[in-house]
């Protein structure tokens, strides 16, 4: 299809009677996080959602044993053609595997004509059992190429320190490396990222957002005990996502989709042997 034909499809899209979602992810057979978990918290919005596989893994509760990407042409091929079809309120990116994908999510987003302030980035840079996911290449892609075009990133501390190159172990260090990779960032011309940083490895488990206008805040959380916490990150800015398409305001929009995940906690129940999933529809039982 040429370039004329896809503007004029884009010109006359029109958003659904009820919103869309679009998740491109990788995914995880346990269904626990990535692609399905991300549908399963759209759903639990009522939102419709859309999906793009970037890699196929081989993973249980008991953790990532191997990641086969998709090819990154076959990412693009895909994206394309979801929007010459429907036009998503918004989109959420998770896992893409490789540094080639970054590049064809990038290009994506840049020519689709979805607003930043409705693309969430959550950078899935390591399995929570270790497994990276990411190269350091794609994570150098993921700055310079992703970054610049999405409105909200929600790294978990750890990857905060990776993307700031700024130490973010403690909470006190927090701020100070988001302020940093909202600066960097800048530098590359988008001035208006949203950073919700996630705490779940802190002692106070409370997430630290931080709005374009400089402003900093703590987001109150509860440590809910329970086994099944595969996942929490996916199901956070997917539930982000949703409360930015419904309208929500920066600070409301990061409270409730971190309350979301805090009920989610509670009413999981255990599935597998390992470390299992919250329960994502919990709304509807």
């Amino acid at each position: 299809m040429n370039e004329d034909v896809q503007a004029e499809m884009r010109a006359d899209a029109k958003f659904s009677a009820r919103p869309i979602a679009l998740t491109i992810a990788g995914f995880d057979p346990s269904c626990g996080a990535g692609i399905t978990a991300d549908l399963k918290v759209f759903a639990a919005h009522n939102i419709y959602g859309i999906a793009c596989i970037t890699a196929l893994t081989v993973q249980s509760s008991m953790g990532v044993k191997r990641v086969e990407p998709v090819a990154p042409q076959t990412v693009r091929e895909t994206l394309d053609d979801l929007l010459e079809d429907v036009l998503p309120n918004g989109v959420k990116v998770g896992m893409l595997a490789t540094a080639d994908a970054v590049s064809k999510t990038a290009q994506f987003l840049a020519k689709s004509g979805i607003g930043r302030q409705r693309i969430v980035l959550d950078p899935v840079i390591r399995s929570s059992s270790g497994r990276e996911l990411l190269s350091p290449e794609g994570v150098a892609a993921l700055r310079s190429e992703l970054l610049p075009l999405v409105g909200w990133v929600t790294p978990n501390i750890e990857e905060l320190a990776v993307l700031a190159g700024s130490p973010a172990s403690v909470r006190e260090d927090v701020p100070d490396a988001a302020a940093r990779l909202q600066f960097l960032t800048s530098e590359g011309g988008n001035r208006d990222l949203h950073i919700v940083a996630t705490g779940g490895h802190l002692d106070s488990v409370d997430d630290f957002l931080l709005t374009p206008n400089g402003k900093g805040q703590w987001v109150k959380g509860e440590r809910v005990e329970t086994q099944s916490t595969h996942g929490t990150g996916c199901a956070f800015s997917s539930a982000l996502l949703c409360q930015l398409i419904a309208g929500r305001s920066p600070e409301k929009a990061a409270m409730e989709a971190k309350a979301y995940v805090s009920a989610a906690l509670k009413a999981a129940y255990p599935v597998g042997r390992g470390t299992g999933s919250m329960h994502h529809l919990f709304r509807l039982t």
